[in-house]
């Protein structure tokens, strides 16, 4: 996942502030995501409420970022391009966002306090291997949603369509 977070970055990187500044984050998601991991594999009893807290404050905020910047600016900005192609697809995508969004908000209800962090800390691991899943997906998701909707309508990409 880390090696396809940096591919995706040197592939959008600099096109657009707000989009950099998105998967720099996402990039520290998944840094904290295999620090996590490592710890649930090393001794799963050692791993803290604080070491998941910081994950999962990583991941909302991540998925915040998403849901509430991010989609709504390529949104525009495919609407300003009259682009309704891209609007058709990006719903579609959009869509298919919303499983690794509920996913995600499952996972940080189970570790939200302390006592349910402690009565779910066995299940950590396996719910690692769920998040992984259904991130590596939606990383793929929004990469699209990126190429569709935000570099087909850069100065390069217009350039290479005449």
């Amino acid at each position: 996942m880390l090696e396809q977070c940096k591919t995706a970055r040197e592939r959008w990187g600099g096109v657009h502030q707000l989009i950099d500044r998105w998967l720099d984050e996402r990039r520290d998601l998944l840094v904290s995501f295999l620090e996590l991991k490592e710890a649930c594999d090393t001794e799963l009893e050692a791993v803290s409420k604080p070491q998941i807290d910081r994950f999962s404050e990583l991941l909302m905020d991540y998925i915040s970022a998403g849901h509430f910047e991010i989609y709504p600016q390529l949104r525009e900005e495919a609407n300003a391009f009259e682009d309704h192609e891209a609007l058709e697809i990006a719903g579609k995508l959009l869509e298919r966002l919303e499983l690794s969004t509920e996913l995600v908000l499952a996972f940080d209800a189970d570790y939200s306090t302390p006592v349910r962090c402690q009565h779910f800390l066995p299940r950590l691991p396996a719910w690692l291997d769920r998040l992984a899943k259904g991130l590596t997906e939606r990383f793929a998701l929004e990469d699209q949603l990126i190429a569709r909707l935000h570099a087909a309508h850069t100065p390069k990409a217009e350039a290479q369509t005449e």
